[in-house]
């Protein structure tokens, strides 16, 4: 959630997320939300909590609205209750200087046919050695590959992932459902059109991405999120080959995060009404 210039709460049009935070609590067969109680109830929590907002630049309200199980017992079965609630958090960047990444190579964060897709606990579990290990190594995150070669990129950590190659933007598709469906990643996409770039979802192995490297054309790796919004990468690693960026340099990617902020904060016009005032 943020504050406009018109001193107006506003957040990113929920609907597209509705409706996967439903789809995802069917493959776990947990029960919809109904969208009165999703919307109502998190209309009068900002409206109760809106003197939490930050104002200081590239600061939110984060909003996580979840469900748990809570009935009693302990059985390999699905729940028959559940509680719904929404967490509210002030926060600054996610991250806050360019980021160091490790290419993952060994452990495994989604496989096709689970629920990679979702903003489920267990993606997130199964991520914190690889994570861990990464760190000891000096990165700040992991850069997912496939289950099956270990070859294609997916996702980072907390973030969708972005290649500049040439005049062609690409991130990894949706198809296989192991990689988030984010709402930054679709706005990304669109403004990446808008200043001239092909922008392609598909398969990119790891071996593509070291050889554009090696070529010169690979200009600009970044993320993106809901709490990590636009993050440039300055450093890539992939067993001992090394890809390093000069940040300071990068037109695409600060254009971007431009971009976006200003339409947050009503500084320019919101044309593609991804903005829902609360």
């Amino acid at each position: 959630a943020y504050k406009n210039t018109k001193d107006e709460v506003v957040i990113f049009r929920p609907d597209q997320n509705f409706i996967r935070f439903n789809v995802s609590a069917d493959r776990m067969q947990m029960p919809a939300v109904p969208e009165w109680l999703f919307m109502g109830g998190m209309k009068q929590l900002i409206a109760l909590e809106k003197g939490w907002i930050p104002s200081k630049p590239e600061c939110s309200l984060y909003i996580r609205p979840f469900v748990i199980a809570t009935e009693c017992g302990v059985a390999a079965a699905p729940s028959t209750e559940y509680k719904f609630m929404i967490l509210l958090s002030p926060t600054g960047p996610y991250y806050s200087t360019p980021m160091r990444i490790y290419v993952e190579e060994k452990y495994v964060r989604a496989v096709p046919g689970g629920v990679g897709y979702a903003k489920a606990a267990g993606n997130y579990g199964g991520a914190m050695y690889a994570t861990a290990q990464a760190k000891l190594k000096g990165y700040d995150q992991v850069l997912w590959t496939d289950a099956y070669e270990h070859k294609y990129v997916q996702e980072c950590g907390t973030m969708n992932v972005f290649f500049i190659i040439g005049n062609t933007a690409i991130t990894p598709n949706l198809d296989e459902g192991t990689i988030l469906a984010g709402v930054t990643r679709n706005s990304t996409m669109v403004l990446l059109q808008e200043m001239g770039f092909k922008v392609e979802e598909r398969a990119l192995s790891i071996d593509d991405i070291i050889d554009a490297h090696k070529a010169g054309i690979l200009y600009e790796v970044f993320g993106t999120g809901t709490a990590a919004t636009i993050s440039f990468i300055k450093e890539l690693r992939y067993k001992d080959y090394i890809m390093e960026f000069n940040t300071d340099e990068w037109k695409t990617a600060p254009a971007i995060k431009t971009k976006l902020n200003a339409i947050r904060y009503g500084q320019l016009p919101d044309r593609y009404e991804w903005m829902y005032k609360i």
